[in-house]
């Protein structure tokens, strides 16, 4: 153990929150989780999860049943605090870090000298710091409390893997601190755990997503301008990343997850007309789902001639990437809440997400003639097949002789792709 360290409370049992507190637990460090949903905390202290992450079901079982990871709705006395909450926007992209001032002020009455508390939430540059003065405000001394930032760096689908291979970043308000929570982080990562201030920390993470963010922009305004000029996408960024200084990443239906589609508005927001070309990049993504709506609705009415009727549409996929279960700021569930406002007969294939007998209210579809169907429904019974995501299950399907529109690359073997 590090320095003694013994206990941790995490705080957040979600997508990274659980994953960390498992490894840990795994670790032989005694865990004390935090969740404000109580079938949350219900859910994993029966040694069960609630997110869909490959492997993370055997981690939680093996540390529940050690007894070294117990869930509540409140925090507890600790060594090491580790916020792991969301930080989504207002409206109007504006930075939300009401979830990490809450969680900060749930633990300050725990926060004891000598701790360690760890903000891991993607922040905009100086909530670390704000970290510390909601600390004050409720009454603890910070000058002997390490306050650290070290933002996650996963991706999902490959969690339980990544949080111990990847390098990992750690700033602290205070030199101290920096060291004293990388070496906390090198007791459990293999990767290089690499030492800088809390500001620089912050700003790297939303470095990372910026950067694919512009990147997966041009790939998007590629597929626009090529489904303009009558050419196969795909085939276009395959030959041109033939050349060995080019690597365009790959279009989709526009950009999702709570990373990539919320970093960049917090460089925009605190960076304003300096950040033109971050801006345009996120504009860019969002347009590229209505415009993929457009297509669809153009598609739909050219069925509709044909049919004498209005075509059943099947939306293919609803979570924002491949293989996973999570639907933040999904481009594919967007479109499908679009569609299914606008046209009656609008279902939907998420391979993730249970069918249930109302999914309604969990995707925020009012139209009550939308359903979540399987993909043997959707072959047989759709007059349109849109593919947003490239789940697995949809990589061999045989629909040569089906209607359909692909805006995730899945079916490029027919070379019919927008």
């Amino acid at each position: 153990m590090a320095e003694n360290i013994q206990k941790i409370c995490v705080m957040g049992l979600g997508y990274i929150g659980l994953p960390t507190a498992a490894l840990l637990a795994n670790r032989g460090f005694e865990i004390h989780g935090v969740d404000v949903v109580q079938s949350t905390v219900d859910t994993i202290n029966a040694g069960k999860i609630h997110i869909v992450e490959p492997e993370l079901d055997v981690f939680v079982q093996s540390a529940v049943n050690s007894g070294r990871l117990k869930a509540d709705t409140k925090p507890a006395e600790a060594d090491v605090f580790i916020i792991a909450v969301p930080t989504p926007f207002h409206e109007g992209h504006v930075p939300n870090v009401d979830y990490v001032k809450s969680a900060t002020e749930a633990i300050a009455p725990f926060v004891k000298p000598g701790n360690i508390v760890i903000l891991e939430s993607t922040s905009p540059v100086g909530t670390t710091h704000m970290v510390e003065e909601v600390l004050k405000e409720n009454g603890v001394d910070t000058s002997r409390v390490h306050i650290a930032h070290c933002p996650e760096r996963v991706l999902p689908g490959k969690i339980m893997l990544e949080l111990v291979q990847n390098d990992r970043i750690v700033g602290g308000l205070t030199p101290e601190a920096t060291e004293k929570t990388a070496r906390f982080y090198e007791t459990f990562v293999n990767g290089t755990v690499l030492r800088t201030d809390a500001k620089t920390a912050e700003m790297a993470k939303l470095t990372e997503n910026s950067f694919r963010d512009v990147n997966i922009a041009f790939a998007n305004e590629l597929s626009i301008l090529c489904d303009k000029f009558g050419i196969n996408v795909w085939e276009l960024i395959e030959l041109a990343n033939r050349h060995p200084r080019v690597n365009i990443l790959q279009p989709g239906a526009g950009v999702g997850g709570h990373c990539i589609a919320v970093d960049p508005w917090f460089i925009v927001d605190a960076g304003g007309d300096d950040a033109k070309l971050i801006r345009t990049a996120r504009e860019r993504n969002d347009y590229k789902s209505e415009w993929v709506i457009g297509k669809i609705e153009k598609e739909a009415k050219k069925l509709e001639k044909k049919l004498k009727r209005k075509p059943v549409i099947a939306c293919m996929g609803l979570a924002f990437k491949p293989d996973i279960d999570d639907l933040r700021e999904s481009p594919a569930l967007y479109i499908t809440q679009r569609l299914s406002a606008s046209m009656d007969s609008v279902t939907a294939v998420e391979p993730n997400i249970p069918l249930e007998t109302d999914p309604k209210k969990k995707l925020g579809i009012d139209n009550p003639r939308f359903r979540l169907i399987d993909v043997f429904d959707a072959l047989e019974d759709a007059d349109l097949l849109v593919f947003l995501v490239a789940h697995k299950q949809f990589k061999h399907l045989d629909v040569s002789d089906l209607n359909y529109l692909d805006f995730c690359g899945v079916m490029n073997k027919h070379k019919k792709t927008i």
